[in-house]
């Protein structure tokens, strides 16, 4: 199994980005626009079925909420790949800004070339609408 992680810091308090990760049906409006053009949600909201701006559609279905680690996993359904599993996490920075940490775990590995690719294309996308949020405010 491969596993892929993208990792970055971002100017904006833990707390307003993991209000935006969180919302599991809103991905193409608060935390990916531009990478995301669509997204409709499916099964009570629990399945959210993608529509990326290179045409690419995928279903996912969300395995859980971790309010308390600031961890959302989920996992494609009926894609491509034999096994497609991710979770995003929030972690809070001694600073006060926000590391976000993206980690998807693939089977086959063949798999990992063009979904390594489409998250580095989604890394910048999530960066620029996270900075937008304001800068976070320096511990006390």
């Amino acid at each position: 199994m491969a596993t892929l992680r993208q990792e970055f810091v971002v100017d904006a308090a833990p707390a307003l980005v993991w209000d935006v990760l969180r919302d599991f049906g809103a991905v193409h409006t608060r935390l990916a626009p531009g990478f995301v053009a669509d997204c409709v949600l499916e099964e009570g909201g629990q399945v959210r079925r993608i529509r990326f701006a290179n045409g690419y559609e995928v279903r996912e279905r969300l395995v859980g909420i971790d309010e308390q680690a600031r961890r959302l996993a989920y996992t494609v359904v009926g894609g491509r790949a034999e096994h497609h599993h991710a979770s995003a996490q929030v972690l809070a920075e001694p600073d006060g800004r926000t590391r976000f940490v993206w980690i998807t775990d693939v089977l086959p590995d063949a798999a990992a070339g063009p979904i390594g690719a489409m998250m580095a294309v989604g890394v910048p996308a999530m960066q620029k609408t996270l900075a937008a949020l304001g800068p976070a405010a320096a511990p006390a």
